[in-house]
């Protein structure tokens, strides 16, 4: 017990100090040389050169308006001629960091509250008025039924309902899609950004833009790639999809917009990259209830003072606008902190070295003879041991 009491004593109690040794190995001291060299070419190399690590960092606060402007017109059936502006497709006009445009729709004119025959199917279809309890209705159904088992048509049977009727027939979506112009229309995206621990802003719409330019300019990533105006079907074809196909049932496309800025540099050198890509699942044969799609409507009063409205269900792409990115300068303690990281990584060539010397060379033993040396308390009177 004495002695086990001594040994944690006197390990508590030595002093451990590097001794310097100058070994004469050409094989340890090119891997010494080049485990340094890695070392510095990776702090050097990948933290201070490619990853910056000189800089102080901040994310970007943005904000987004859009403005979408085209006209399409329709003569087809049942919509006979019919003029469609940016009042018409953009529903709600201004939504945040977002817009919809309306590619197709299923149009129910002049509908009035009354009763009519709910549509059939396997819960509408009945024989007689006791197949129709009065008063109820569900979440799937179009009104509430009056009690009544009315004809349908010539061959089927249905509840009767109160409610807007006509009822609305969806079971058929226009194809090719109503709002096929819509490929043609385009959209001004106003994008302010601002880093606020740098107190930097900046905007989309250059400083050099005139009122010419932005009337004439559409964006182009070859030759015009910070025109701020943009063809719907210029995104939607970088995104790799056809717009006549998604405009039918719809869709939620993306508009990432990229600020990646170094402010050490000028200004003029911190631009947006703009990048699209479809948000939404597009396999529709494997989806339920593909596409994008929702219901309003427009009321108004007829000459006999009934209250009509017209239902639209509208199909269209929904367009989500990302702002997102850093921008860096120059501070002094990152710079310091990841020098500091950089000359502590190098000792990590000496330990490695060690460890060859130690451990794997064939005159190991004799070179921990020469590395290690045990010296014993002076004042005890007792001389050293080498």
């Amino acid at each position: 017990m004495g002695g086990c009491c001594s040994s944690v004593c006197d390990f508590i109690l030595e002093y451990d100090t590097p001794r310097i040794v100058l070994i004469k190995n050409r094989k340890v001291g090119i891997v010494n040389r080049i485990v340094q060299l890695a070392i510095l070419a990776y702090v050097i190399g990948w933290v201070l050169v490619w990853q910056k690590g000189y800089q102080e960092f901040d994310s970007t606060i943005g904000s987004v308006t859009t403005k979408v402007k085209g006209v399409a017109i329709t003569n087809s059936s049942p919509h006979e001629e019919y003029i469609w502006d940016a009042a018409d497709y953009v529903i709600p006009s201004q939504q945040e960091n977002s817009f919809f445009v309306m590619t197709n729709v299923i149009l129910t004119k002049n509908q009035m509250q009354g009763r009519c025959a709910e549509l059939p199917n396997e819960n509408t279809r009945c024989k007689s008025d006791n197949d129709c309890a009065a008063g109820q209705y569900n979440s799937h159904s179009n009104g509430v039924l009056t009690g009544k088992c009315v004809q349908y048509d010539v061959n089927v049977k249905t509840c009767e309902i109160f409610a807007w009727c006509p009822m609305e027939n969806d079971t058929v979506i226009p194809n090719p899609a109503i709002l096929g112009a819509a490929e043609n229309f385009t959209v001004l995206i106003k994008n302010s950004i601002t880093f606020p621990k740098f107190s930097f802003s900046k905007r989309n719409i250059l400083t050099n833009a005139t009122a010419s330019y932005l009337r004439s300019c559409r964006f182009n990533r070859n030759s015009n790639p910070f025109c701020p105006i943009f063809r719907l079907g210029d995104m939607v074809q970088e995104a790799g999809e056809d717009f006549q196909k998604l405009a039918v049932q719809g869709g939620v496309m993306g508009i990432l917009i990229e600020w990646n800025c170094n402010l050490d540099q000028s200004s003029s050198k911190c631009l947006p990259k703009y990048v699209f890509r479809r948000l939404d699942n597009k396999n529709f044969a494997a989806t339920l209830s593909p596409g994008y799609n929702f219901r309003f409507a427009r009321y108004f009063v007829n000459s006999n003072g009934t209250e009509v409205r017209m239902l639209f269900k509208a199909y269209g792409i929904r367009f989500e606008v990302e702002v997102f990115g850093q921008a860096g300068k120059f501070d002094i303690i990152p710079t310091m902190v990841n020098i500091g990281s950089g000359l502590a990584l190098l000792g990590m060539a000496t330990i490695l070295c060690d460890l060859i010397v130690l451990y794997f060379l064939k005159k190991s033993k004799y070179y921990k003879e020469k590395k290690y040396k045990f010296v014993d308390d002076y004042e005890l009177g007792i001389e050293s041991e080498d």
